[in-house]
C-alpha cells in the first residue's frame, strides 16, 4: 500500500466531487460544503473522494450504482440527484439507474422506490435526449412461474428445482404468503426484468440488503452474487462503500455476514 500525501488525497477527492457537481467544478463544490459544513465538509470530502471512491476494488460505475441502490433503501433519496448526475459521467443509463430503485421497491419497501423514483424523474425531466421511462411487462402466472425458476436457477448455480409448481410449493411451505409473494413477485418478476444484468441486479440486491442489515439474507444472496459474476472483492468493496453511505455498524455486519457466506462456500467446495 502506498501511503498518499493529504494534497494527493485531495487531488482524488475533486476527481470525485467534479462528477458529482452540476457544471463540473470540483474544486468549486468542495469549497462549497467545507464553508457550509466546516470540519465535517473538509473531513468528509477527503473521505469519499479518496479513501472510498479512489479505491480499485471495484469499478466507479459499480460503484455509483451500489449508493444509489444504499441511499433508496436508506430513504436518503435526497442525495441521489448527485448520483444521477455522476453515474451518466460514469457510464451509466438512466433505465440502469431506475432500475435499482425498482429493486429498492421490492427489498426495501414500495414507499422507499416510490419515493426515489419521484426524486428521478424531477432530475431526468431536466436531462435532454433522456430515454422515457416504460411499462413493465404483464405476465400472466404461468410466465411469472417460469421466470421464478429460471432466476432461481440462477442464483443456486442450477441447485434450485426446475419444476415451477414444486418450486413455488417448497417456498410457500417454509414462508406462507410471503413465500406466494417472494416467488411470483420479487423472482418472477423484479429479478426477470432485463433493464439490468443478472450480475448487476445481485450487486444493487447485496447493497440494499447490507444498508438495511439484513444478515440472513446476505447468506443466501452473496452466494448468489458469486454465481452472478460479482467477485469476493466486489462484495466487500460493497461494504466499504456502505462505511460512507450508511455508517460503520452497518458495513461491519456486512462484512462480517460476507465472509460467513464465503467461508461456507469454501467448507462446502472442501467436503464435496
Amino acid at each position: 500500500m502506498t501511503n498518499k500525501t493529504q494534497a494527493q488525497r485531495r487531488a482524488l477527492a475533486t476527481d470525485h466531487f467534479a462528477k458529482l457537481a452540476p457544471d463540473g467544478d470540483g474544486e468549486a463544490m468542495i469549497a462549497a460544503f467545507t464553508e457550509t459544513h466546516g470540519a465535517f465538509g473538509d473531513l468528509a470530502t477527503d473521505y469519499f473522494g479518496a479513501d472510498i471512491w479512489a479505491r480499485p476494488g471495484l469499478r466507479e460505475r459499480d460503484r455509483n450504482l451500489a449508493s444509489i441502490a444504499i441511499l433508496g433503501a436508506l430513504d436518503l433519496s435526497e442525495f441521489l440527484p448527485a448520483f444521477f448526475r455522476a453515474g451518466l459521467r460514469r457510464g451509466l443509463t438512466r433505465p440502469e439507474m431506475e432500475e435499482a430503485l425498482i429493486q429498492v421497491g421490492g427489498y426495501a419497501g414500495m414507499p422507499f422506490g416510490n419515493k426515489a423514483l419521484t426524486v428521478a424523474a424531477k432530475f431526468f425531466a431536466d436531462i435532454p435526449d433522456a430515454p422515457a421511462r416504460q411499462p413493465a411487462a404483464h405476465l400472466d402466472d404461468n410466465q411469472r412461474h417460469a421466470n421464478a425458476v429460471a432466476v432461481m436457477a440462477t442464483l443456486t448455480k442450477g441447485r434450485a428445482n426446475p419444476d415451477p409448481e414444486a418450486a413455488r410449493a417448497a417456498i410457500v411451505e417454509a414462508l406462507g404468503g410471503v413465500g406466494e409473494l417472494a416467488f411470483d413477485f420479487a423472482f418472477g418478476e423484479l429479478w426477470s426484468r432485463d433493464q439490468l444484468s443478472r450480475r448487476d441486479r445481485s450487486l444493487v440486491v447485496v447493497s440494499i440488503l447490507a444498508a438495511l442489515g439484513k444478515d440472513q439474507e446476505l447468506a443466501f444472496h452473496v452466494p448468489g452474487a458469486l454465481n452472478h459474476g460479482v467477485t469476493r472483492e466486489e462484495v466487500e468493496e460493497i461494504m466499504v462503500t456502505l462505511c460512507g453511505y450508511g455508517g460503520f455498524p452497518r458495513a461491519v455486519e456486512g462484512m462480517r455476514a460476507a465472509r460467513a457466506a464465503f467461508l461456507r462456500i469454501d467448507e462446502q467446495a472442501e467436503n464435496a
